[in-house]
């Protein structure tokens, strides 16, 4: 069975979005990036197993799509090429309501019911699925308890505020899978659900 596995740079007050629009992440979808080589090798590595991207509907229709198709367009030894390529070559699903059909190659829209969606992309036969979206979807998703491994990209910021993920669902033990320390700064935690 198909893990979904949430990857999300936070910062280490607990929070994926700031209001006040400061630059915060290291990495952001522009061709500017402060992560340094091990982290992009290690970020890969993880997409080696996955061959399903989920999306929300914001997300897409915001360039997620664009944006990585026209970086797999790009020169084989541009520093994005590798991660650019998986995104491209991979099913992409994107959950709305609201979109009727796909306008991306590779891609279809899901509409319905969250946990029904999700379980039967994981009962679906291949490899993992990894979740990008704002703090929305993926709350709903937490809150829906349909995340196998959490990736917590700890970016060296301290926003005082804004948008969280872990607001709708209650108490969730986790247990750590592993955590990495980075030159740039980065911390990666990742984490499963204890039971």
């Amino acid at each position: 069975m198909k893990e979904l596995i949430l990857q999300m740079q936070i910062s280490v007050d607990g929070f994926v979005g700031a209001d006040e629009g400061h630059r915060w992440q290291l990495w952001e979808w522009g061709d500017e990036s402060d992560w340094d080589d091990e982290l992009k090798r290690d970020f890969n590595a993880v997409f080696e197993t996955v061959d399903t991207v989920l999306l929300s509907r914001k997300m897409a229709e915001e360039g997620y799509l664009n944006h990585w198709g026209n970086a797999a367009r790009k020169h084989p030894k541009d520093r994005f090429y590798a991660f650019a390529k998986r995104i491209v070559e991979a099913q992409k699903v994107v959950l709305s309501d609201r979109l009727k059909a796909s306008r991306w190659e590779r891609t279809r829209v899901a509409s319905g019911d969250l946990p029904r969606e999700v379980g039967a992309l994981k009962a679906s036969a291949g490899g993992n699925i990894a979740v990008f979206g704002g703090a929305g979807f993926a709350s709903a998703l937490i809150a829906a308890g349909l995340v196998d491994e959490f990736q917590l990209f700890i970016n060296p910021a301290v926003l005082g505020g804004g948008r969280r993920i872990f607001d709708q669902g209650g108490f969730t033990r986790l247990k750590l899978l592993g955590s990495k320390a980075y030159a740039c700064g980065m911390v990666v935690n990742r984490y499963a659900p204890a039971g």
